[in-house]
């Protein structure tokens, strides 16, 4: 899951962090690709980790037995070729030859099983897991070579399933080992050389690598700031190649430098406050309907993201199969606010808090202003990435110990279709911590839809599914939806190869620098 940007005050130079300094003064490889996010990654193993950013760091150090093309259609990886019997519950895949992870262990059909074993041990407790635990029954090896799925039903999304975090490849040495989460072992193109926590991720090309030895940089550098006029400064003196994502406030004087590129595009990002359904006065229906339409979504787009967004009307983006654009179930109403609030028995208004990460302050202080105006106090909790982490997946005990009635926070589900955005957010078995529905809102109706939808093979009958579920979410109101971002990621002119997946995820493998 992605949590991307608080907009804070620009800050001076001069309070550059001595962090960011330390990595910006680190020795740098002739052809080092530097680039710059606004958050800092969460783990080094991709069936830990649900976050956009975290995933763009890992892309060069893993690969799955699928990958998502240019074209944004599955496409070989580490599998050469794959088949399913006719129900669709079965598929066979060959496995690529002579592949090896970076530390020596040999990719193999054990290798495979292993992956996907991890996944179904609900014992391990991985971030990633429960999207897979869902559909999938069992993996095993029929040689070294072949392996074979067995899915609980048909699920159309299954192979761009395959091409996400939790089916990325470890080493299954090194996650015997308990170390994964600090040091990246996988089969990619590049291989990590350091990580040191709070300042950089140096990875260098794998020698050993089974495909293109020649494509991209020596060397790919991140490094990250919360902060957006870091990010801007770094880009502009030249410390950073590539910046994702864009502060929006300094967008537009980027894209009319001749020394740089700004690329945006339609993003698949979802911004979105989840409510804590388990606490009063939450859990009434109406009090979060009331805080829907005391939201000004235009007001926020302008305020916050300089006009390159999109306010929500539906849990799913535009660029998601089954969006209805028809969707308007929320306009900014005040009277109608104030008038649902007083039925449900809080006409005076009530105090609750919401969980923001640091980038994120000046959402939760626009929604603080905004929410006001009918009488909600919002205490806006402004915490520190990892902080944030523990207190947005905590259980329901958790929540109600720390009492907190909200959560600031975005998900995208890239090009992998409604069903990848729609369960982990508001499926009854994806509670957090096991999964991202923050707020423990538990449908029974929606649970069948979903469940209908996501073993419907035809595509006009599943979307139509997705157009009732997205009713269903906006008339239970378990979120207030902000809007959707726009992809924004610039690099310097001298850069070329850099292309974006829908979500914010940039693929750097590839880039060139002249």
């Amino acid at each position: 899951m992605k949590i991307t940007r608080y907009i804070r005050r620009p800050v001076q130079l001069t309070l550059l962090s001595s962090a960011l300094l330390a990595a910006f003064s680190l020795p740098v490889f002739a052809a080092t690709l530097n680039v710059m996010q606004n958050e800092a990654p969460r783990s080094m193993d991709p069936g830990n980790q649900t976050a956009t950013f975290t995933g763009t760091v890992l892309d060069p150090m893993y690969e799955g037995l699928l990958r998502m093309s240019p074209q944004l259609k599955p496409e070989a990886a580490l599998a050469t070729s794959w088949s399913s019997d006719e129900s669709g519950l079965v598929w066979t895949f060959k496995l690529r030859s002579g592949v090896t992870f970076h530390d020596g262990t040999p990719f193999n059909a054990d290798a495979v099983v292993a992956n996907f074993a991890r996944h179904l041990d609900t014992k391990r407790g991985l971030a990633a897991s429960g999207r897979l635990r869902t559909f999938l029954d069992s993996v095993t090896k029929t040689d070294e070579s072949t392996v074979v799925f067995k899915l609980k039903k048909p699920y159309p999304a299954f192979l761009n399933l395959l091409t996400t975090g939790a089916c990325l490849m470890v080493s299954p040495a090194a996650d015997k080992t308990g170390t994964l989460d600090s040091k990246a072992v996988g089969t990619g193109p590049y291989k990590m050389v350091q990580y040191k926590t709070g300042e950089f991720v140096l990875e260098e090309k794998y020698p050993g690598y089974w495909g293109d030895k020649a494509a991209g940089p020596d060397d790919i550098k991140w490094t990250w700031s919360a902060e957006p006029s870091v990010m801007n400064m770094a880009l502009q003196a030249g410390e950073a190649d590539v910046i994702n994502p864009v502060p929006p406030q300094f967008a537009r004087v980027l894209k009319n430098n001749p020394k740089f590129d700004l690329h945006e595009s339609p993003g698949a990002s979802v911004f979105w406050v989840a409510l804590n359904t388990d606490l009063k006065p939450l859990s009434d229906v109406r009090v979060r309907q009331a805080l829907n339409f005391a939201t000004d979504r235009d007001g926020l787009v302008r305020a916050i993201m300089s006009g390159f967004a999109q306010p929500a009307n539906s849990p799913l983006a535009p660029v998601t199969a089954g969006y209805d654009k028809t969707l308007n179930p929320y306009p900014l109403d005040l009277a109608k606010a104030k008038a649902l609030l007083k039925e449900a028995g809080v006409a005076d208004g009530f105090t609750m808090s919401i969980a923001v990460q640091g980038q994120d302050a000046r959402i939760g202080q626009v929604l603080q202003s905004m929410w006001a105006k009918i009488g909600v106090k919002l205490d806006v909790k402004i915490m520190e990435s990892g902080v944030w982490t523990k207190a947005a997946f905590a259980d329901q005990v958790g929540k109600k110990a720390d009492n907190t009635g909200a959560v600031l926070a975005s998900w995208s589900s890239g090009a992998n279709g409604a069903d990848l955005q729609l369960r982990p957010l508001y499926y009854s078995k994806s509670f957090a911590p096991g999964g991202a529905n923050l707020g423990f809102f538990s449908d029974p109706k929606l649970d069948e839809m979903l469940d209908k939808a996501a073993s419907t093979l035809d595509e006009n009958s599943r979307n139509a599914i997705y157009v009732d579920a997205q009713k269903e979410i906006n008339q239970q109101a378990p979120q207030v939806l902000l809007y959707y971002q726009n992809d924004l990621y610039a690099t310097g002119k001298n850069i070329s190869g850099v292309t974006m997946i829908p979500g914010g995820q940039i693929v750097v493998k590839d880039a060139q620098k002249k």
